[in-house]
C-alpha cells in the first residue's frame, strides 16, 4: 500500500517538474498532428451517419412520422452509405496527413535514431 502511495506521488511530482523539450517530444507532437485531423474526421462523421440511419430506422419502425415508412427507408439507407464510406475516408484523410509531415518525421526519426 505504502509503494503505490509512493509512485503516486513520484507520477504527481513528475507532472509538476519541468523538462526540456527533446526530439523523441517533437516526434511523437508531429505525429499526432499528422493524424489528428483524420481522427477527428472519423469520429465525427461517424456519430452523424449512425443519427441518420437511427432516424430513418425510428420512421421505419413507425415511432416517428408513422407515415413515412419510404422516406426512412431512403434515409436509412443514406446512413448505411455513410456508414460504409467512413472508413475509406479516414484511411486517405490520415494518407494525406502523413505524407504532409512524412519528410519532418523521417528526418527527426533518422536524427534520434543516430544518437
Amino acid at each position: 500500500m505504502e509503494n503505490t502511495k509512493l509512485d503516486e506521488v513520484k507520477r504527481i511530482k513528475e507532472e509538476y517538474t519541468y523538462h526540456e523539450k527533446t526530439n523523441y517530444d517533437e516526434l511523437k507532437r508531429l505525429d499526432r498532428k499528422a493524424k489528428l485531423p483524420s481522427i477527428i474526421f472519423a469520429y465525427t462523421f461517424g456519430i452523424l451517419s449512425s443519427l441518420v440511419l437511427g432516424f430513418g430506422m425510428s420512421i421505419v419502425l413507425g415511432s416517428i412520422l408513422t407515415d413515412y415508412m419510404v422516406l426512412g427507408y431512403i434515409l436509412g439507407g443514406i446512413g448505411l452509405l455513410l456508414i460504409s464510406i467512413n472508413y475509406p475516408i479516414y484511411r486517405l484523410l490520415n494518407k494525406k496527413g502523413i505524407k504532409k509531415y512524412r519528410d519532418e518525421v523521417l528526418a527527426l526519426s533518422n536524427t534520434i535514431l543516430e544518437n
